[in-house]
């Protein structure tokens, strides 16, 4: 019994060194290198979701899953292309 409870304190010390050492580490933003940012491409987005849909129904539904899976993917890659066009013409 004293056994068990010895090794739950050393577990939580250990636990508590830890964490104390996470919040100590120094902050690692000054190594970060900025370079260039390009805009999105529209092809890759929607190849992108027209795949992942297309698994998506096919996994579910079969082969008429994956036809509607892909339409819907390919959809959802779009929406992400102009959203992410739009933010990088935000910010420019």
């Amino acid at each position: 019994m004293f056994q068990s409870v010895k090794q739950t304190k050393i577990g939580a010390i250990l636990i508590a060194i830890i964490f104390i050492i996470a919040t100590l580490a120094p902050n690692v933003d000054a190594q970060r290198r900025y370079r260039y940012h390009r805009p999105p491409s529209k092809t890759k987005h929607i190849a992108i979701g027209t795949a992942a849909g297309a698994i998506g129904g096919a996994l579910i539904g079969g082969g008429k899953g994956a036809l509607i899976g892909g339409g819907a993917g390919a959809a959802t890659g779009y929406g992400i292309y102009k959203y992410k066009k739009h933010k990088y013409r935000r910010y420019r």
